[in-house]
């Protein structure tokens, strides 16, 4: 069976958000290490949750090892969507073997939304120059135990 094309899979299992929507998309992978450098799943939630109450659609990308870090197995999108209360159209792990960073920058420019991680994805800019936008990527983490998320940018350029 033909493997889909990268810009299908991005979108594999999902449809766009409403019309008005204000997609983001959250890179699993990155957050879930936000609280003391250690993978959990608790920090992924408190971003979706505050992305919602600001307005915003969440999508989350996580890496084929996502599953392995969190509980010690594999888990698909239909396991971790449940885990994060989201429907599972708006969660995606990459298959073993690829990067999920092309996967999470296409996805973003594929529903005109923006993503939420501390990488800066460098490798990236020459294929995605909408890294350079400001607000393109909403920064985050912890500080004093509590979240925060720099959506000032991404507000404005909505």
């Amino acid at each position: 069976m033909p493997r889909p094309s990268r810009r299908k899979a991005a979108r594999r299992g999902g449809r766009r958000p409403a019309k008005g929507a204000r997609f983001i998309l959250v890179d699993g992978s990155n957050v879930m290490h936000w609280r003391d450098n250690t993978p959990a799943i608790q920090p992924v939630r408190e971003v979706i949750s505050s992305l919602k109450a600001q307005g915003f659609t969440p999508g989350v990308v996580f890496d084929a090892n996502a599953g392995y870090k969190l509980e010690g197995r594999y888990r698909n999108h239909y396991k971790l969507a449940k885990r994060l209360g989201l429907p599972h159209e708006q969660v995606m792990v990459v298959p073993k073997g690829e990067p999920a960073d092309p996967m999470i920058l296409r996805a973003a420019r594929d529903y005109g939304g923006r993503v939420v991680s501390q990488d800066r994805f460098r490798d990236w800019e020459g294929d995605f120059p909408e890294l350079r936008r400001p607000g393109f990527r909403v920064r985050g983490g912890y500080e004093g135990g509590k979240l925060w998320l720099d959506l000032s940018d991404a507000r404005d350029a909505a």
